[in-house]
């Protein structure tokens, strides 16, 4: 007969702490699954059971989060334009990341995202699993292709941008706001590109 799993209170939020420390103390490269177990009290099974490999560490939440934005944009007024929607979803997410997690966490895995190349795939490869779901509900809101994509795209953008911006203040402020910042850019540039050119100015030629 088989044993039940022992259960381990607040396993995930051991072994991300443990891994957090170490890749700090000990640098990323050179920690292990092991020595993160080892450091959370708990097994290797345990980790596996949780994170399928050192690098998942970094990405803990993403689910929460990709699952958050959808429900966000899904259930976003019918008034709501396509973007309207999909940044009011990511204004929510970064209140509920600012909430949730401690800065320090926050910038310590963003160093650990931009200094390593393996760290940087996998955090493409969330986004692109984000845009996907964020496409996917626009179109459950009717909203047609390319309109949908195109949303999804420029939501991707404005929240990594603010985030960005966010995270690299000395004194960081509230990311829905950087975020909103970051639209009123974007729409700033639209509207440059909207504004009429005036062309070279002819001159003047003389009649015979």
């Amino acid at each position: 007969m088989e044993t039940m799993a022992r259960w381990e209170p607040d396993a995930r939020g051991r072994l991300e702490k443990a891994a957090m420390d170490l890749f700090q103390e000990r640098g990323y490269v050179q920690t292990t699954v092991e020595e993160i177990a080892a450091r959370a009290g708990l097994t290797e099974r345990t980790f596996f059971r949780y994170f399928a490999d050192k690098r998942e560490v970094l990405f803990s939440g993403s689910k929460e989060l990709e699952k958050g934005i959808f429900d966000g944009i899904e259930n976003a007024s019918r008034e709501a334009s396509p973007l309207e929607a999909v940044v009011a979803a990511f204004e929510a997410a970064g209140a509920k990341i600012q909430d949730r997690r401690d800065i320090r966490f926050v910038r310590a895995r963003y160093a650990l995202a931009t200094k390593h190349a393996e760290v940087q795939e996998r955090e493409l490869i969330k986004l692109a699993s984000l845009a996907l779901a964020v496409t996917k509900a626009l179109h459950a809101r009717g909203v047609p292709e390319p309109a949908a994509s195109l949303a999804a795209e420029v939501g991707i953008a404005v929240f990594k941008i603010g985030f960005e911006r966010w995270v690299n203040e000395r004194k960081p402020r509230d990311l829905a706001a950087h975020i909103r910042a970051a639209v009123h850019a974007l729409k700033a540039v639209a509207a440059e590109g909207n504004a009429p050119t005036k062309g070279p100015k002819k001159k003047a030629t003389r009649s015979g």
